[in-house]
């Protein structure tokens, strides 16, 4: 698979689980869920779905709900998508944007 087709496929996937997620997670107001990217290996059959959570307190339990409701969401993903095989996702939590948060913090500061 060319690099430009892999980039295609992992946003539609991104754009999929965006929907599901929207529909299926039940969160209180207030709470971000957000799919900062996703990362398809190469013969397609696993997928990393990055995960991003504001406020940070609540990611603990919005990640736990994802892990515990993988099967399901795979499930919903499968009959979406019409391509074979559909990568057996699994979600991680993505730190980057609060890290990105504390740099931005610290280049204010130091320009003070």
């Amino acid at each position: 698979m060319t690099q430009e087709r892999a980039l295609k496929f992992d946003e539609l996937i991104k754009h999929e689980l965006g929907k599901i997620l929207f529909e299926f997670l039940e969160t209180e107001p207030g709470v971000l869920v957000t799919i900062t990217r996703v990362a398809t290996d190469s013969d397609l059959f696993h997928g990393d779905v990055f995960v991003s959570v504001y406020p940070a307190e609540k990611a603990g339990g919005i990640m736990e709900k994802l892990t515990r409701s993988v099967y399901q969401i795979q499930q919903m993903l499968n009959k979406r998508l019409r391509v074979r095989p559909v990568p057996k996702i699994r979600f991680i939590y993505d730190k980057n944007p609060e890290e990105a948060a504390e740099v931005e913090e610290l280049l204010k500061e130091i320009k003070k």
